[in-house]
């Protein structure tokens, strides 16, 4: 089973496939998952295997052990290419989530000028006025959306609200008016003995027409990296990616593919 567990409310650096010298803001608790989503290919597990036990940490707590991390890496190095919102569940579900981002613009701002702040996402917050404009004040929001087929959202992403639409999260993440980064998971493999594969092209044209719609200023498309708590999935091959990629940046929006 796989458990990546990571420390809160501050964890790495880390080097990212995609954004550099990654400074790491989790915040939900250190010793378990809270998620909106249940992937099947997240890397902390199912959410049933991960029940927390500690709180949440405050705003306080946040803003606290990020200026003491931000301070040493001024300081002794290394300086941090970004300060990425992510960890052990969604990260915009923090009920101070755009006060944090308020405290982590400042202190970025005061040690680290040259970071971007980065806020990793599966969207379904952006209903949230404060999310929406909380996340217009980053550097880079980052929203996922894997597919726009909820028969497959509902099979491997699993939103744990019966409400969830993508079409509502399409429209959200159009709001932002290009200012967001669109990330997809591309993957293929079995589930409970069905096929999961979204490489397929009746899954990537609608995609690209959402894509379309957005209008984001990037692309971020990518593929397993670390064990999955299904381990019947596999990865995207480097010639899959590539054409998804070359697809996108067709349509002239930029797009980076991680393999």
């Amino acid at each position: 089973m796989s458990t990546v567990i990571y420390p809160s409310p501050i964890f790495g650096p880390i080097h990212s496939r995609r954004l550099g010298v990654s400074l790491g803001i989790n915040l939900q608790p250190a010793d378990g998952k809270i998620c909106t989503f249940d992937c099947i290919y997240c890397e902390c597990g199912f959410n049933a295997d991960h029940h927390p036990t500690l709180p949440r940490p405050t705003r306080e707590e946040v803003a606290k052990a990020l200026e003491a991390k931000l301070k040493d890496m001024a300081e002794n190095g290394p300086k941090p290419d970004v300060l990425t919102f992510a960890g052990n569940g969604e990260p915009t579900s923090h009920p101070h989530f755009a006060e944090i981002i308020d405290d982590t613009i400042r202190l970025r701002d005061k040690y680290c000028p040259q970071a971007k702040v980065s806020v990793l996402s599966n969207s379904t917050m952006l209903h949230r006025k404060q999310v929406h404009d909380a996340l217009m004040r980053v550097d880079n929001n980052i929203l996922k959306i894997d597919t726009v087929d909820p028969a497959y959202i509902n099979k491997v992403d699993r939103p744990q609200q019966p409400s969830y639409d993508v079409q509502d999260i399409i429209e959200g993440m159009k709001a932002f008016n290009g200012h967001v980064i669109i990330q997809t998971m591309f993957m293929k493999g079995l589930s409970n003995g069905e096929d999961v594969s979204n490489v397929k092209e009746e899954y990537i044209k609608p995609w690209l027409e959402a894509v379309r719609e957005i209008k984001p200023m990037e692309v971020m498309v990518y593929t397993i990296d670390r064990e999955t708590p299904d381990h019947d999935l596999q990865k995207a091959t480097h010639e899959e990616l590539d054409a998804i990629r070359d697809r996108v940046i067709a349509m002239g929006i930029p797009c980076t593919a991680s393999y």
